[in-house]
């Protein structure tokens, strides 16, 4: 089944602060799931503890993602005591089993400092999770993971260390358990949110510049070219103004899907603590490969029909 899909693509009905998702299709229930950091937009307190003190919620679509539905919050189990933070989910599926690395940090902190993990979970049906340890990353500060197989056999993350000037580094696995930190990968400028896929024949990186998406190239998932910004002007479909913050892609044949948040009515006259300023939505767009270059058109109807992964 194939159809537009919505704009906005989905809006949290509870604390309406979606933002980082992660598609993933979840095969025991037949649906896509959308994973997302639940910002609560409407929270009292000082400074930035709204963005913190936050549990990933879940969006579920069985048409093929053009509608979705609230569905909750993830239950993840945490061995610290207390109301601490979830952010920005990877999730990916292998041999029988869902692997998260998610972002953590302690309690519900009102500026960006302290503490910062990545934590590795697994779960047979993307409800019920097993905590597996935080990763040793080189760094205190590190978010936003993202993972894929090698073609030589083993993974590669890539996430943010914010200690290393807030660029992209990167660690291998041979079995998605152990990690080994190899240093930075993408440091032309400061960024988070690397995600990283294969289109047409090539590997490419988006990175959030705060100001769009960066485009990076690599024929070797080493040597990364830049290519400038997507998601960089505002669109014109309901709460598609501003930039494309935080995205995942979702690759199906020649095109790819990808899944991002917008502050819509963020001005620079808008107070940080009004609603405004705060609310986020989900929104998709389509990317291809034209001219060995990386493109999207964030006004063109996305005729979305996301097909079931093996």
């Amino acid at each position: 089944m194939t159809g537009a899909a919505s704009g906005p693509l989905f809006r949290d009905p509870v604390h309406d602060g979606a933002a980082d998702p992660v598609a993933v299709w979840n095969r025991q229930a037949g649906e896509w799931w959308l994973v997302y950091t639940n910002r609560r937009v409407t929270a009292p307190g000082p400074g930035v503890a709204w963005v913190h003190g936050t549990d990933l919620g879940v969006a579920a679509s069985g048409d093929g993602g053009r509608t979705w539905t609230y569905r909750g919050t993830l239950d993840l189990p945490d061995p610290e005591w207390g109301r601490n933070t979830f952010w920005a989910p990877e999730i990916i599926w292998h041999d029988g089993q869902y692997h998260m690395y998610v972002s953590w940090i302690r309690g519900v902190p009102d500026d960006w400092t302290g503490r910062a993990e990545i934590r590795h979970y697994s779960s047979p049906d993307l409800v019920v999770w097993t905590y597996h340890g935080a990763l040793d990353l080189d760094s205190d500060r590190v978010i936003d993971a993202c993972v894929l197989p090698l073609p030589g056999g083993g993974f590669r993350m890539w996430f943010k260390d914010e200690t290393h000037g807030s660029v992209t580094c990167a660690a291998d696995s041979p079995d998605l358990y152990r990690w080994r930190p190899t240093g930075p990968a993408v440091a032309h400028r400061p960024h988070e949110g690397p995600n990283v896929f294969e289109l047409g024949g090539t590997h490419w990186m988006i990175v959030d510049e705060w100001r769009g998406q960066g485009v990076l190239r690599s024929d070797d998932l080493e040597r990364w070219e830049y290519q400038g910004l997507i998601l960089d002007a505002p669109g014109s479909r309901p709460d598609d103004g501003g930039f494309g913050y935080h995205a995942d892609v979702v690759v199906q044949g020649e095109t790819a899907y990808v899944f991002y948040f917008t502050h819509p009515d963020r001005t620079p006259d808008t107070d940080d603590a009004d609603h405004a300023h705060r609310r986020s939505s989900l929104q998709v767009a389509a990317l291809r490969v034209t001219a060995g270059r990386l493109t999207c058109d964030r006004d063109e109807p996305v005729e979305l029909g996301l097909a079931p992964e093996a």
